[in-house]
């Protein structure tokens, strides 16, 4: 009977051993510079890995540079940190990190994956942050990958380059690149993390033939660029944009001769006319100059290179890549305040401002955006101001793919309005811009808010929606309302997101048509 008990004892050890070490191989992969060892989720479901470098720090010379080469290693690196974000001022008060930054070396990223074993062969998101290309970095709660990760995806978070470090251009640094070209450092450091997706997410138990793309506002607009852009062709095969592409009229991309004179003069005013001599600055002091009030903003650049045209001349001409495209914008974007500015925001006042502003159009723009009550007034001029800031330049982007990129597109508005904090005082913001994400990550919990059971029922059906989507390019699924797709033949059907998702044909299609024809702004 002891012998029986003993055998048990070195059986149970030995399977205990057995699976210590499939947990630990499980959490150690190595990537073309070396191993890395992540952690695992506490339900044991998911395994992590934070901190990942994917290229080499951006420092000294290499400041404004295209990204290079992550320098090798040897042993096995830990990834259970999230890297130092970039550079950046404190300029989104919702934004809340988890990592040691700012730094200028923050060129990371992260790995949420179900199976890290190399022949799962799972659907890979690659998420790209938002924030004005000036803000922002993949240590958010609210972008945590881990849940996502549990509808049977490898989810992939970056950070680039961000303000004057990612997108200044100068014309010695033109002169040095190889391409005559300068900026856009920002939008290759997302290539350079599809690049390390290509070469190394199977180890991770990812597929680099089924990559989706996917990120909101400024990280819409980078997902707009990826596509666009030669340098990124063939590096993923769908993708999503929440709120925003360079497609608008206000908020365009830069031309390389309006960056390098407009940059240079800046280099100037802090005494620093060369490239050896700004390349030299401490990063502070150029963040602390570069975020002044009153300082050009330091924004993509259609520099010959990364973009040989502007974003719609590359879709017109049908040269983006073709993938299925989802995407969408949130139904309170914009703030009437952003048309009445410090008018009373009444019929009265919108009517006449409206007559100022369109001249004989005003007529016509105004059975669009109507104003027969002061409540409809201040509805048509948040709706106004929504369309201008994300609605026009995402509803442009989403037809000209639809027209020229071959491939199926479908559309959402996500009309779910947050809850207001417990204590809050104000009223609600409505579907605001940006509150779509803690639906899509299925990460409502990192924000205080007094949640409610619509609000989680709809987090589940829109992070199934988009890990459907990763995995065929469909957003639709056992149990979910139907999604049709976005054209002509069907009314222009759009997916409204709320506690009980249902698709309806476009009925703002003619206000969206109205902004196209108007010129753009001087």
């Amino acid at each position: 009977m002891k012998h029986q008990i003993a055998c048990l004892r070195v059986s149970f050890l030995a399977f205990a051993i057995m699976l210590a070490v499939r947990t630990f191989a499980a959490e150690q992969v190595t990537t073309d510079a070396g191993a890395v060892q992540g952690a695992v989720s506490a339900d044991g479901k998911v395994h992590i890995f934070k901190g990942i470098p994917f290229a080499a720090p951006p420092v000294g010379a290499l400041r404004w540079k295209a990204p290079q080469p992550v320098a090798t290693w040897t042993g096995v690196r830990p990834a259970t940190e999230f890297g130092a974000r970039c550079m950046q001022g404190r300029i989104f008060s919702d934004m809340v990190f988890r990592d040691n930054g700012p730094s200028e070396d923050c060129l990371y990223l992260n790995v949420w994956t179900p199976s890290a074993s190399a022949h799962a062969h799972l659907p890979v998101m690659v998420w790209i942050y938002g924030g004005g290309f000036a803000a922002g970095a993949a240590s958010e709660p609210r972008q945590d990958g881990e849940v996502l990760a549990k509808k049977g995806v490898v989810v992939v978070s970056l950070n680039y380059r961000l303000g004057i470090f990612g997108f200044f251009s100068h014309p010695e640094l033109t002169k040095e690149s190889g391409h005559n070209a300068s900026g856009n450092y920002g939008l290759m450091d997302q290539t350079a993390a599809l690049n390390w997706v290509r070469r190394n997410i199977a180890n991770f138990g990812g597929d680099p033939r089924k990559v989706t793309i996917f990120g909101e506002s400024a990280g819409s607009f980078s997902v707009s660029a990826q596509m666009a852009s030669p340098l990124a062709k063939g590096l993923f095969h769908r993708a999503i944009g929440e709120s925003g592409a360079f497609f608008g009229k206000t908020l365009k991309a830069r031309t390389l001769a309006e960056a390098e004179e407009a940059d240079r003069k800046f280099g100037e005013s802090l005494g620093a006319a060369s490239l050896d001599a700004l390349r030299a600055l401490p990063a502070d002091k150029l963040l602390d100059a570069a975020v002044k009030p009153g300082v050009i903003r330091f924004w993509p650049i259609i520099d010959g290179y990364f973009f040989p045209q502007d974003v719609p001349s590359i879709f017109a001409d049908g040269k983006q890549s073709k993938v299925p495209l989802l995407a969408g914008w949130n139904a309170d974007e914009g703030s009437y305040r952003g048309f009445f500015g410090d008018l009373a925001p009444t019929a009265a006042n919108y009517v006449a401002k409206v007559h100022t502003e369109f001249g004989d159009r005003a007529e016509e723009f105004l059975k669009l955006y109507p104003a027969s009550s002061d409540d409809q007034a201040r509805r048509s001029a948040q709706d106004l101001a929504g369309d201008r800031f994300i609605g026009y330049s995402s509803w442009k982007w989403i037809e000209m793919h639809l027209a020229t990129g071959n491939s199926r597109v479908y559309r959402y508005e996500f009309d779910d309005a947050p809850p207001p904090a417990k204590d809050s005082t104000e009223p609600s913001h409505g579907a605001y811009h940006s509150a779509e994400i803690e639906f899509v990550f299925e990460a409502l919990p990192s924000k205080n808010l007094p949640w409610r059971p619509e609000d989680e029922k709809l987090s589940d059906v829109m992070s199934s929606y988009w890990t459907n989507f990763a995995k065929t390019g469909n957003p639709n699924g056992p149990g979910l309302p139907h999604w049709p797709d976005y054209n002509r033949h069907d009314q222009y059907q759009v997916m409204h997101l709320t506690a009980n998702p249902q698709a309806a044909p476009d009925d703002h299609r003619a206000r969206y048509e109205f902004l196209d024809a108007l010129p753009p702004p001087k």
